[in-house]
């Protein structure tokens, strides 16, 4: 006994001796009523200083685990050791997968992480459209922290409020503004992320014809959640500016939705701007037929060249329409979970009571790094920079897919991300498999598609790719592709 201890670097040591006791007993190894060793000893047996022991003994007394007897030393209290090998008549092993809802087996076989490509080391991955921590801002992060705490201290510490932390509130509302958005009569909530307020918003929303239209392909995240919600969803095909109009149209003649839901700006998966003039035109249709709209605010702050393109909520005017979804995740810090809902203040009246009864509140912690790190007008600064670099890597990887890869088409305006379409019939699932085989991987396009389509999509995500990653990768991916079209006759 007390052979197998060993010390972590970087943790109180007394606590590690407190744990390690704890779990001795808990196990069985030291009996309720057993007499510990003496500190001395015990110093001696674990090689720690012998005031790391007594402040052990003192944490498990505290604990219940001992009591001390005065003038004989410490002893394992009664109940504190497991009665290791002894029957457990109440044990009951419960097949917990006939207990779980329809929904949650329907998000674990929606779950992608878990059936996705594990990257081995060494493996080329256009997957992701994360930022690249790289660029990450951390002295400006850790200025931020403590000038907020120099402010506020104990208070960001505790409970905060379920709409949110105000100043944040105040700063992202003038934000909007600046955006072109018409503020009157709108409010917003702080949430945890997109992921979050898209949950909070299909759930307030009445399910009077059970059904979503949105582009086609769309983000897969949220087709997981409109089909986690129940809904039916109606993918509308896209054109080199943003969704077919047309389509559209007539897919709103077909049938009544509940919503509408649009990522206008450096859509994902394709990486499209949808055009201001069609914006426009998208805005009067959804009105003419009384379908209220989401919008993903996805990527509009990285914008390589051009004019600012307003978003649709701004095309809105001085409707109310339009429900605004915002995140900085893909363009500052992903770590800090802080997204928002603008929209109607009598909608975020009512979704302020379905966060408070689900999660609470926000971080507020998160919440006011990130305010603070705004008010310092390190924003625009970091933006600069990070536009720099993702505008460089762009170029790169666009160079490279029209040099190397036999795509039918490419879209991608900015962003994080490109997306090609092969010929019909090509499978990029195959191409995938044999790219994997050579160390190289990629998200297959179909995820994307609402109705099991995109078999001959792929998106290539090179923000967090190195350079000379991109160029090797993307020439493996077009010359196993050309191979794999010649053998299939395409």
């Amino acid at each position: 006994m007390f052979k197998d201890f060993r010390l972590i670097a970087g943790r109180p040591v007394y606590i590690q001796v407190k744990d390690y006791m704890k779990h001795l007993m808990i196990k069985g190894a030291l009996q309720g009523g057993q007499k510990l060793p003496s500190t001395r000893e015990l110093s001696t047996l674990l090689g720690v200083s012998r005031n790391s022991v007594i402040s052990a003994y003192e944490a498990l007394a505290d604990d219940g685990f001992t009591y001390a007897v005065q003038g004989q030393g410490s002893y394992v209290a009664p109940g504190a050791a497991a009665q290791a090998g002894s029957p457990d008549e109440s044990a009951w092993i419960l097949d917990w997968k006939t207990r779980l809802s329809s929904q949650a087996l329907l998000a674990e076989e929606l779950d992608i992480m878990k059936r996705g490509i594990r990257a081995v080391k060494g493996t080329i991955s256009f997957t992701s459209i994360a930022p690249d921590e790289s660029l990450f801002d951390l002295e400006n992060v850790k200025r931020a922290f403590l000038e907020r705490m120099a402010v506020e201290g104990n208070v960001l510490l505790n409970y905060g409020y379920a709409k949110g932390y105000k100043p944040l509130i105040d700063y992202l509302k003038q934000y909007m503004e600046h955006k072109g958005v018409d503020m009157r009569g709108k409010d917003m909530l702080i949430t945890n992320g997109f992921t979050e307020g898209f949950d909070l918003v299909l759930s307030a929303l009445g399910r009077k014809a059970g059904a979503v239209v949105c582009e086609n392909p769309t983000h897969h995240t949220a087709i997981k959640n409109m089909k986690l919600h129940g809904f039916e969803i109606a993918g509308v095909p896209m054109e080199r500016d943003g969704i077919h109009l047309g389509e559209l149209k007539r897919a709103l003649e077909a049938r009544e939705y509940d919503c509408a839901y649009f990522v206008p700006s450096y859509h994902n998966p394709t990486g499209i701007v949808m055009s201001p003039e069609k914006r426009q035109r998208l805005m009067k249709l959804m009105a003419e037929y009384k379908v209220p709209v989401i919008e993903d605010g996805f990527n509009e702050e990285l914008r390589y060249s051009g004019s600012h393109v307003a978003p649709l909520i701004a095309a809105a005017g001085g409707g109310n329409s339009v429900i605004y979804l915002g995140s900085f995740s893909k363009v500052l810090f992903p770590g800090l979970r802080v997204g928002w809902v603008l929209a109607d203040q009598e909608l975020i009246y009512y979704l302020e009571s379905v966060k408070r009864a689900r999660s609470i509140h926000t971080s507020t912690l998160d919440q006011s790094i990130l305010y603070q790190y705004l008010l310092g007008g390190n924003l625009e600064k970091y933006l600069k920079r990070a536009r720099a670099e993702y505008k460089r890597k762009y170029e790169l990887t666009l160079a490279c897919c029209q040099e190397h890869i036999p795509y039918a088409s490419l879209t991608g305006d900015g962003g994080l991300h490109l997306f090609a379409t092969f010929a019909a019939g090509f499978s990029t699932r195959e191409l995938l498999a044999a790219c994997r085989e050579q160390g190289v991987i990629f998200t297959a396009g179909d995820m994307f598609y609402t109705n099991g389509q995109g078999q001959n999509t792929l998106r290539l995500g090179f923000s967090r790719v190195a350079d000379e990653d991109i160029l090797k990768g993307i020439e493996i991916i077009g010359r196993t592709a050309r191979q794999l079209l010649d053998e299939e006759g395409l």
